[in-house]
């Protein structure tokens, strides 16, 4: 169930590599139990948004909050206590393919030492089966496996220590409609089993209208008006289709529109450029 209280603060997040803005001021507050969609085409910041909400990356500026503790607050052995109420779902299931499936989604718990040996393969079998992936697979390696079949181990393993906050990235990238539909369907399944706050970061409009409670539009920072906001969409789902922001509509219907214009045009200034250095 969704509560007001935040469980996780974003207040004026800056994040900048070398000279390139990623993200600028960013306000973003997310309460217990909800499902957060995040979108906007590839390079707008949204997977950097993401690891610096545990504090993969660390901000320029601003700061995170999750659960009343400021991140940049904690030492590293803090945050690592922090990080273990979080699971991460990587974009391509970022499995280890010189360990079995058994062994992945094990991982987790021989880090942290949390259960006793005897309960490993118990826990591993169950949190397969809820993913839907037999017994028959605790043997084999990732490379032995559809590309479906990897992304459903990859959230078995984010399962696995029973998480508070689940996180995905990408998580239907490279997979075939009716596959996209079944971890589709399995997000939803694990917010109704647990009670788990939600990340999705994703470009899929049909995952992030079918899985979130709320959707997060992203701006790349490159491309906006000087002190303009750089979220320039937040609502529900079904507000999105009646987004007066002509970037969000045409992002929504994957419309190429001013988009395709901008590019032309710079294509132009680069080869007039390149005339004009070797005229």
């Amino acid at each position: 169930m969704v509560t007001t209280k935040p469980l996780i603060e974003v207040h004026h997040l800056s994040v900048r590599f070398g000279h390139q803005i990623v993200l600028r001021d960013v306000h973003l507050t997310l309460p217990r139990g909800q499902t957060l969609a995040i979108i906007g085409e590839s390079g707008c910041g949204k997977t950097v948004l993401l690891k610096a909400m545990i504090g993969l990356i660390q901000p320029t500026a601003g700061e995170v909050i999750f659960d009343n503790q400021r991140l940049t607050d904690l030492n590293e052995k803090e945050l690592t206590r922090q990080r273990m109420r979080f699971g991460f779902v990587f974009q391509n299931a970022a499995l280890f393919d010189s360990l079995t499936v058994a062994q992945n989604v094990a991982f987790p718990l021989r880090q942290h030492q949390t259960v006793a040996e005897e309960d490993f393969e118990r826990i591993v079998t169950a949190r397969l089966a809820e993913v839907g992936l037999p017994e028959s697979v605790l043997a084999k390696k990732p490379a032995e496996l559809s590309g479906g079949m990897r992304k459903r181990v990859g959230l078995a393993r984010a399962l696995v220590m029973n998480p508070e906050v689940l996180l995905y990235d990408e998580p239907t990238t490279g997979l075939d409609p009716i596959m996209a539909d079944v971890i589709n369907e399995l997000i939803m399944r694990t917010r109704s089993r647990y009670p788990v706050t939600s990340v999705v970061v994703t470009h899929d409009m049909n995952t992030a209208r079918k899985v979130a409670d709320r959707i997060v539009m992203i701006y790349p920072h490159a491309r906006l008006a000087e002190d303009a906001p750089q979220i320039i969409f937040d609502g529900q789902p079904e507000m999105i289709d009646r987004a007066q922001d002509r970037r969000v509509t045409q992002f929504v219907r994957g419309e190429a529109g001013e988009r395709l214009m901008e590019l032309n045009e710079q294509g132009l200034g680069r080869n007039s450029l390149g005339d004009g250095e070797h005229g």
